[in-house]
């Protein structure tokens, strides 16, 4: 069963414009509303049986279809056509107070007053299905729409089962009575009233009907939920109810009005005795006022001519230092003559000296610290010269006890086959085991002398490590501290292994982008720091192990997706700087795969020893102090 119908999409939000239009139509005639004899016709539910309205019923109707939960354009009709009522046909309402008109205590009235309802108005439904119970009702209170239920209730027994029956609530006025009426005559009209369903004795439709007085009564669940949230009440008795509520309302409002009106009559008094006393206060303030505006003229007066005459004696006394204050200016510019020659020459002659002397002062401070970085370097020149003169004696002190090792390994090698060919020469003539015990006796006097050497070199492995720590200490402190005098132009610099060169970048960039507007720069810039950025990427290693002379070495894998996008790219100049920065940090930082500092031959293109290293600053030392 569906009780809603089908209209043309009108949105939420324009219900008033259209109700606006349509009034305007309704108005002009268009639409007959007006039967004449007092009688009216609603033009928008022309398929009804009934079309012939009295005002309050058409009024009533009109009103009740605007506020319920129809689709938005037939809101929109009714609210036009309840507009049009009050506006343009008021008149018709004739004696009736206008509230019988628009409000809900004009009730509609049933075939007998004395049949008594259950209240809050209740319809009852039998044979609900339990899919139907679901989100408290939802697809049922959406099919009956047109009768605008308030609430849905399925109906439960003692033992908490479903018991099919369910009751609908509508709004407790006469519009929710008029509501619930029309939800009975709707069931009743299609022969699924309460008399049709007790006739079927079969749970196949749904049935309806108005929840009355033999329900209220009844000792089955439907029964015990009406009498827990209802009560019995006729038509007649609910509008004496409301009578006698409206009579005791007008009576209060009544009593309220008579009790304000005499209140009101208190101020009223009040209100007057208020204005004769401000009126006499402010005769009062205008007299004060008078007063007091004549002496402040008087006081003005008299200070005018006061004033006037102060003015007067200062314009002498002006006058006369005036007089005073130009002899003197003519004298000082006599004085000033003779002194302004003495004077200038005074102050630049001091100026000088000052600067001469803070010239001087800054000059000496400047040699002081020349003199002692100069130590400072010749120092550290000196320490690091002797450092290494240690570690290389060391090592070379390292090599003869290996030179010396590998001897007595040999010489006990030979002991050894000698000693197997003695023992093998038993019966030829030979001593063999004094023999034997004589070459056994030697080998153990080397092996012993040969653990001695390994003890020693061990020592010597591990003295030698340190130092070689120590140099590499040395070497970085070097790089650090003498960054000024390892110059890029100088025979012995620093070169940042790893490091991009930009001068590739840029020259891809001006050669595809252009030079115009400083975009090839910024490209270069973008696409220099994001290949330095993949250079530090520690799971990128884009190389291949080759064997080449029996020696296992990596070279660069030139079949690398980032290698071959870059030198589509960008060409082969810029492939060439980024795999010379990959060879860099492979051989010189292949664990942490950023950017180190070396000493490098600029003039031959390699790596440089600290010797040279230590060798060129002497030099360079040496040379700016000749030049001091």
């Amino acid at each position: 069963m569906d009780f809603t119908s089908d209209e043309s999409e009108l949105s939420d939000a324009d219900i008033d414009d259209y109700a606006d239009k349509c009034y305007m139509d309704l108005k002009s005639g268009k639409p007959v509303v007006s039967l004449g004899n007092e009688k009216f016709r609603c033009p928008f539910c022309l398929g009804k049986k009934k079309q012939d309205y009295r005002y309050n019923e058409l009024l009533q109707h009109a009103i009740g279809v605007g506020a319920s939960n129809r689709a938005p354009k037939v809101k929109a009709n009714h609210m036009a056509l309840a507009n049009l009522l009050k506006n343009d046909y008021a008149d018709a309402a004739g004696s009736l107070p206008s509230r019988q008109a628009i409000g809900p205590s004009n009730p509609p009235r049933p075939l007998q007053d004395q049949e008594a309802y259950v209240w809050p108005w209740m319809g009852i439904l039998a044979n609900v299905p339990a899919e139907k119970t679901k989100e408290d009702g939802a697809s049922l209170m959406q099919q009956l729409a047109n009768f605008n239920p308030l609430q849905f209730t399925a109906v439960l027994c003692s033992e908490g089962r479903y018991t099919g029956y369910a009751v609908v609530g509508f709004s407790k006025d006469w519009i929710g009575f008029t509501n619930a009426l029309a939800f009975h005559n709707y069931f009743k009209s299609q022969r699924l009233g309460k008399k049709d369903w007790a006739a079927l004795g079969q749970e196949k439709y749904i049935c309806g009907w108005m929840a009355k007085e033999e329900d209220y009564k009844s000792s089955d669940p439907v029964g015990r939920f009406l009498s827990a949230n209802g009560d019995l009440k006729t038509v007649s008795g609910l509008e004496n109810d409301l009578s006698r509520k409206t009579e005791t309302l007008i009576a209060n409002l009544s009593h309220q009005i008579t009790a304000k009106s005499k209140y009101l009559v208190e101020l009223e008094c009040r209100c007057n005795q208020m204005n004769l006393s401000v009126k006499r206060a402010m005769e009062e303030t205008d007299l004060l006022h008078k007063s007091y505006n004549e002496e402040m003229r008087n006081m003005q007066s008299a200070a005018r001519e006061h004033s006037q005459k102060i003015f007067e004696e200062t314009d002498q006394l002006r006058k006369q230092l005036d007089d005073k204050e130009n002899a003197i200016e003519r004298r000082s510019k006599q004085l000033s003559k003779f002194v302004a020659q003495t004077d200038i020459e005074r102050r630049k002659l001091e100026s000088e000296m000052k600067k001469n002397s803070e010239q001087n002062d800054s000059i000496h401070m400047a040699r002081i610290e020349q003199q002692k970085s100069d130590k400072n370097v010749l120092k550290l020149v000196e320490k690091h010269k002797k450092e290494k003169e240690i570690a290389l004696n060391k090592i070379l002190q390292l090599e003869k006890q290996l030179d010396e090792k590998q001897k007595l390994e040999l010489e006990i090698q030979q002991l050894r086959g000698r000693l197997l060919v003695v023992q093998h020469m038993e019966g030829e003539g030979v001593d063999v085991k004094k023999r034997t015990d004589e070459l056994t006796e030697e080998l153990n006097e080397k092996i012993e002398e040969m653990e001695y050497m390994e003890g020693l070199n061990q020592t010597l492995i591990i003295k030698e490590r340190k130092t070689n720590d120590e140099l590499q200490d040395a070497k970085k402190a070097l790089i650090s501290g003498l960054s000024e005098l390892l110059g890029p132009r100088s025979t012995i610099g620093l070169k940042r292994m790893g490091e991009l060169d930009e001068k590739p970048f840029l020259a891809a960039c001006k050669k595809r982008y252009g030079t115009a507007d400083g975009e090839a720069e910024i490209k270069a810039a973008e696409f220099c720091s994001e290949w330095q950025e993949n250079l530090k990427d520690a799971n990128w290693h884009p190389f291949k192990i080759v064997t080449r002379g029996g020696k296992t070495e990596q070279i660069i894998n030139e079949d690398d997706e980032k290698l071959v996008g870059l030198k589509e790219q960008l060409g082969d100049e810029v492939y060439k700087a980024v795999t010379t920065a990959l060879l860099e940090i492979n051989e010189y930082n292949a664990s942490g795969s950023y950017v180190v500092s070396e000493l490098w031959n600029n003039k031959e293109d390699r790596k440089a020893s600290m010797q040279e290293a230590l060798q060129h600053v002497l030099e360079q030392w040496k040379l700016r102090r000749r030049r001091r």
